[in-house]
């Protein structure tokens, strides 16, 4: 669990360069909304990776706004109307949708059947 979450922290960093690398800091408002969502993401990721007593299920919060960030990641280049930039988008929705699979597996990890849950060891 806690890599996945350190990814989606790395991949919230990318957000926050990500207009500069891909030319679209003249666009306030696409600057401003990749650099609040990345800070977002850094942070409830990077929170949920470093909490000892942290767990993956579908209550936890921390990978829910992470999940929304990555959805919101993937429309971004449309709703912003900033998807002229062709590199900007397909990134944008890659790892966007990165950031909802690493989010879905984690929550369904922790809630799964197999042997890495709780009632294992009481066994």
């Amino acid at each position: 669990m806690k890599w996945r979450n350190w990814l989606a922290a790395i991949i919230g960093i990318w957000f926050i360069i990500a207009p500069w690398v891909f030319g679209f800091s003249g666009h306030a408002g696409a600057v401003w909304t990749s650099i609040v969502a990345g800070v977002i993401q850094l942070i409830v990721s990077g929170w949920a990776a470093s909490r000892e007593d942290s767990e993956a299920n579908w209550s936890n919060w921390m990978n829910w706004v992470s999940l929304i960030t990555g959805a919101w990641f993937v429309l971004q280049p449309w709703l912003l109307f900033i998807s002229s930039y062709t590199s900007n988008t397909w990134t944008s929705v890659i790892l966007g949708l990165v950031t909802i699979v690493l989010n879905l597996w984690t929550m369904g990890v922790g809630t799964g059947s197999g042997s890495s849950g709780r009632g294992a060891k009481a066994a």
